[in-house]
Protein backbone atom coordinates (compact mmCIF):
# COMPACT_ATOMS: atom_id res chain seq x y z
CA UNK A 1 0.00 0.00 0.00
CA UNK A 2 2.45 2.65 0.70
CA UNK A 3 3.64 2.63 -3.01
CA UNK A 4 0.66 1.50 -4.63
CA UNK A 5 -0.59 3.14 -7.87
CA UNK A 6 -3.41 5.04 -7.84
CA UNK A 7 -6.46 3.32 -7.60
CA UNK A 8 -4.81 -0.14 -6.25
CA UNK A 9 -6.38 1.12 -2.58
CA UNK A 10 -9.48 3.45 -2.03
CA UNK A 11 -8.12 7.02 -1.66
CA UNK A 12 -8.32 8.89 1.82
CA UNK A 13 -10.01 11.78 0.76
CA UNK A 14 -10.38 15.31 2.16
CA UNK A 15 -12.12 16.14 5.06
CA UNK A 16 -12.53 11.76 5.64
CA UNK A 17 -11.78 10.76 9.31
CA UNK A 18 -8.07 9.58 8.05
CA UNK A 19 -7.97 13.57 6.98
CA UNK A 20 -9.05 14.41 10.28
CA UNK A 21 -5.96 11.78 11.88
CA UNK A 22 -3.18 12.99 9.52
CA UNK A 23 -4.13 16.75 10.57
CA UNK A 24 -4.41 15.96 14.35
CA UNK A 25 -0.79 14.10 13.61
CA UNK A 26 0.88 16.44 11.69
CA UNK A 27 0.00 18.99 14.74
CA UNK A 28 0.73 17.09 17.48
CA UNK A 29 4.48 16.39 15.93
CA UNK A 30 4.98 20.09 15.25
CA UNK A 31 3.84 21.03 18.93
CA UNK A 32 6.57 18.26 19.84
CA UNK A 33 9.41 19.49 17.70
CA UNK A 34 8.65 22.90 18.91
CA UNK A 35 8.77 22.69 22.72
CA UNK A 36 11.78 20.76 22.23
CA UNK A 37 13.48 23.67 20.09
CA UNK A 38 11.67 26.68 20.84
CA UNK A 39 14.60 27.76 22.99
CA UNK A 40 17.39 27.04 21.09
CA UNK A 41 19.84 29.28 19.91
CA UNK A 42 20.34 31.41 16.48
CA UNK A 43 23.13 28.75 15.73
CA UNK A 44 21.13 25.72 16.82
CA UNK A 45 18.23 26.59 14.51
CA UNK A 46 20.46 27.83 11.84
CA UNK A 47 21.72 23.54 12.13
CA UNK A 48 17.88 22.47 11.87
CA UNK A 49 16.78 24.08 9.27
CA UNK A 50 20.04 23.05 7.14
CA UNK A 51 18.87 19.21 8.37
CA UNK A 52 15.73 19.59 7.56
CA UNK A 53 16.27 21.00 4.10
CA UNK A 54 18.29 17.70 3.23
CA UNK A 55 15.80 15.86 4.25
CA UNK A 56 12.93 17.68 2.28
CA UNK A 57 15.25 17.35 -0.84
CA UNK A 58 16.16 13.98 -0.01
CA UNK A 59 12.52 13.21 -0.26
CA UNK A 60 11.67 15.03 -2.77
CA UNK A 61 13.98 13.93 -5.26
CA UNK A 62 12.38 10.08 -3.79
CA UNK A 63 8.99 11.34 -5.02
CA UNK A 64 10.18 12.33 -8.32
CA UNK A 65 12.16 9.13 -9.04
CA UNK A 66 8.81 7.32 -7.63
CA UNK A 67 6.07 9.64 -9.87
CA UNK A 68 8.66 9.22 -13.14
CA UNK A 69 9.87 5.86 -12.84
CA UNK A 70 7.52 3.88 -11.30
CA UNK A 71 4.53 5.35 -12.19
CA UNK A 72 5.57 6.36 -15.37
CA UNK A 73 4.14 10.01 -14.89
CA UNK A 74 6.17 12.29 -17.38
CA UNK A 75 4.07 15.21 -17.87
CA UNK A 76 5.36 18.23 -15.96
CA UNK A 77 2.91 19.04 -13.41
CA UNK A 78 3.33 15.70 -11.88
CA UNK A 79 7.05 15.65 -10.87
CA UNK A 80 8.20 19.82 -11.40
CA UNK A 81 9.02 21.67 -8.23
CA UNK A 82 7.42 24.58 -9.53
CA UNK A 83 4.01 25.40 -7.12
CA UNK A 84 3.58 27.92 -3.96
CA UNK A 85 4.72 25.33 -1.26
CA UNK A 86 7.92 24.14 -3.45
CA UNK A 87 9.38 27.39 -2.45
CA UNK A 88 9.91 25.38 0.82
CA UNK A 89 13.03 23.88 -1.03
CA UNK A 90 14.42 26.74 -2.68
CA UNK A 91 14.11 28.99 0.69
CA UNK A 92 15.56 26.54 2.95
CA UNK A 93 18.28 25.88 0.51
CA UNK A 94 18.90 29.39 0.25
CA UNK A 95 18.73 29.70 4.01
CA UNK A 96 21.24 26.87 4.29
CA UNK A 97 23.63 27.79 1.79
CA UNK A 98 23.92 31.22 0.94
CA UNK A 99 25.07 34.17 2.28
CA UNK A 100 23.73 37.67 2.27
CA UNK A 101 20.68 38.84 0.24
CA UNK A 102 20.29 35.05 -1.01
CA UNK A 103 20.14 34.00 2.64
CA UNK A 104 17.73 36.56 3.29
CA UNK A 105 15.61 35.91 0.99
CA UNK A 106 15.10 32.36 2.05
CA UNK A 107 15.31 33.24 5.70
CA UNK A 108 12.14 35.58 4.99
CA UNK A 109 10.01 33.10 3.15
CA UNK A 110 10.55 30.73 5.94
CA UNK A 111 9.59 32.98 8.54
CA UNK A 112 6.36 34.14 6.49
CA UNK A 113 4.86 32.73 3.28
CA UNK A 114 5.81 29.43 4.31
CA UNK A 115 3.67 29.24 6.94
CA UNK A 116 0.69 29.79 4.59
CA UNK A 117 1.36 26.88 2.25
CA UNK A 118 1.37 24.70 5.33
CA UNK A 119 -1.45 25.83 6.67
CA UNK A 120 -3.90 25.88 3.64
CA UNK A 121 -1.93 22.15 2.19
CA UNK A 122 -2.98 20.36 5.55
CA UNK A 123 -6.25 21.40 5.52
CA UNK A 124 -6.50 21.41 1.63
CA UNK A 125 -4.07 18.71 0.10
CA UNK A 126 -5.77 18.42 -2.98
CA UNK A 127 -2.97 16.48 -4.47
CA UNK A 128 -2.25 13.85 -2.49
CA UNK A 129 -5.34 12.52 -0.64
CA UNK A 130 -7.88 12.55 -3.60
CA UNK A 131 -6.01 9.92 -5.30
CA UNK A 132 -4.15 8.01 -2.60
CA UNK A 133 -4.72 6.15 1.02
CA UNK A 134 -3.61 7.83 3.91
CA UNK A 135 -0.59 5.62 4.75
CA UNK A 136 0.80 6.15 1.45
CA UNK A 137 4.52 7.86 0.18
CA UNK A 138 2.49 10.83 -1.21
CA UNK A 139 0.26 10.95 1.37
CA UNK A 140 3.16 10.81 4.65
CA UNK A 141 5.21 12.83 2.82
CA UNK A 142 2.86 16.04 1.81
CA UNK A 143 1.80 16.47 5.48
CA UNK A 144 5.30 15.83 6.56
CA UNK A 145 6.57 18.83 3.87
CA UNK A 146 3.61 21.10 4.85
CA UNK A 147 3.80 20.42 8.78
CA UNK A 148 8.09 21.27 8.31
CA UNK A 149 6.68 24.44 6.50
CA UNK A 150 4.39 25.22 9.45
CA UNK A 151 7.38 24.35 12.18
CA UNK A 152 9.72 26.27 10.44
CA UNK A 153 7.99 29.52 10.53
CA UNK A 154 6.90 30.07 13.99
CA UNK A 155 10.13 28.04 14.74
CA UNK A 156 11.89 31.49 13.46
CA UNK A 157 9.68 33.51 14.81
CA UNK A 158 9.88 32.47 18.30
CA UNK A 159 13.61 32.09 18.50
CA UNK A 160 13.84 35.36 16.76
CA UNK A 161 16.18 34.05 14.33
CA UNK A 162 15.38 36.69 12.22
CA UNK A 163 13.76 40.16 12.73
CA UNK A 164 11.09 40.63 10.27
CA UNK A 165 10.68 44.19 8.96
CA UNK A 166 8.23 45.46 6.66
CA UNK A 167 10.78 45.99 3.30
CA UNK A 168 11.36 42.51 3.53
CA UNK A 169 8.43 41.89 1.61
CA UNK A 170 10.56 42.66 -1.11
CA UNK A 171 13.05 39.08 -0.65
CA UNK A 172 9.66 37.66 -0.30
CA UNK A 173 8.23 39.05 -3.59
CA UNK A 174 11.65 38.84 -5.58
CA UNK A 175 11.63 34.98 -4.68
CA UNK A 176 7.77 34.19 -5.09
CA UNK A 177 8.05 36.75 -8.74
CA UNK A 178 10.64 34.52 -10.24
CA UNK A 179 9.72 31.24 -9.46
CA UNK A 180 6.66 32.48 -10.78
CA UNK A 181 8.59 33.57 -13.90
CA UNK A 182 9.94 29.91 -14.22
CA UNK A 183 6.66 28.15 -14.07
CA UNK A 184 4.99 30.81 -16.54
CA UNK A 185 7.46 29.59 -19.58
CA UNK A 186 6.96 26.27 -18.54
CA UNK A 187 3.47 26.49 -18.44
CA UNK A 188 3.51 27.92 -22.05
CA UNK A 189 6.20 25.34 -23.33
CA UNK A 190 4.00 22.17 -22.03
CA UNK A 191 0.56 23.44 -21.57
CA UNK A 192 0.69 22.71 -17.67
CA UNK A 193 -0.43 24.79 -14.85
CA UNK A 194 2.46 25.08 -12.34
CA UNK A 195 1.98 27.97 -9.68
CA UNK A 196 -1.60 27.64 -10.47
CA UNK A 197 -1.48 30.83 -12.63
CA UNK A 198 -2.29 29.66 -16.09
CA UNK A 199 -5.26 27.81 -16.08
CA UNK A 200 -8.25 27.15 -13.43
CA UNK A 201 -7.84 24.37 -11.06
CA UNK A 202 -11.74 23.15 -10.27
CA UNK A 203 -13.51 22.34 -7.10
CA UNK A 204 -10.56 24.34 -4.70
CA UNK A 205 -10.78 28.49 -3.80
CA UNK A 206 -8.77 29.40 -6.74
CA UNK A 207 -11.73 28.70 -9.00
CA UNK A 208 -13.51 31.41 -7.39
CA UNK A 209 -10.47 33.64 -8.24
CA UNK A 210 -10.66 32.37 -11.70
CA UNK A 211 -14.09 32.93 -12.01
CA UNK A 212 -14.30 36.42 -10.78
CA UNK A 213 -10.78 37.84 -11.92
CA UNK A 214 -11.45 36.60 -16.06
CA UNK A 215 -8.14 37.64 -18.24
CA UNK A 216 -6.77 39.24 -15.63
CA UNK A 217 -6.61 36.02 -13.11
CA UNK A 218 -2.71 34.92 -14.23
CA UNK A 219 -1.06 38.87 -13.45
CA UNK A 220 -3.41 38.80 -10.48
CA UNK A 221 -2.49 35.38 -9.12
CA UNK A 222 1.00 35.75 -8.99
CA UNK A 223 0.66 39.55 -7.75
CA UNK A 224 -1.13 37.50 -5.33
CA UNK A 225 1.59 35.12 -4.12
CA UNK A 226 3.92 37.54 -4.29
CA UNK A 227 2.34 39.79 -1.61
CA UNK A 228 -0.29 38.58 0.21
CA UNK A 229 1.36 36.03 2.16
CA UNK A 230 3.93 37.56 3.17
CA UNK A 231 1.86 40.49 4.49
CA UNK A 232 -0.58 37.97 6.05
CA UNK A 233 1.73 36.19 8.20
CA UNK A 234 3.85 39.50 9.43
CA UNK A 235 0.71 41.31 10.20
CA UNK A 236 -0.17 38.32 12.48
CA UNK A 237 3.31 38.88 14.46
CA UNK A 238 3.47 42.27 14.61
CA UNK A 239 -0.59 41.89 16.57
CA UNK A 240 1.49 39.20 18.74
CA UNK A 241 4.47 40.90 19.67
CA UNK A 242 2.35 44.46 20.65
CA UNK A 243 0.26 42.12 22.92
CA UNK A 244 3.74 40.20 24.32
CA UNK A 245 4.98 43.61 25.17
CA UNK A 246 1.51 45.13 26.93
CA UNK A 247 1.47 41.97 28.75
CA UNK A 248 5.42 42.24 29.64
CA UNK A 249 4.51 46.39 30.80
CA UNK A 250 2.01 45.08 33.20
CA UNK A 251 3.69 42.20 34.57
CA UNK A 252 6.43 44.97 35.28
CA UNK A 253 4.25 47.58 37.07
CA UNK A 254 3.06 44.82 38.97
CA UNK A 255 6.46 43.61 40.26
Amino acid sequence: MFFSKPGDYKACGLFSLEHFFLIFATLVCVAIALKKTVHKSKNEVYKIIKKLTIAVWILEIVKILYTVGYLKLTDVKEWLPLYYCSLLLYASFLSSFTKGTFKRMGDVFLATGSLVGGIVFILLPTTSLPKYPAFHFISIHSFFFHGVMVYLTILINKTHYIELERQDVMYFASLVGIICLLALVVNLEFNSNLMFISENFPHTPIEIIYKLTGRYFTPLMILGQMFLPFFAVYGIIRKIEKKEKIVETEQQEIA
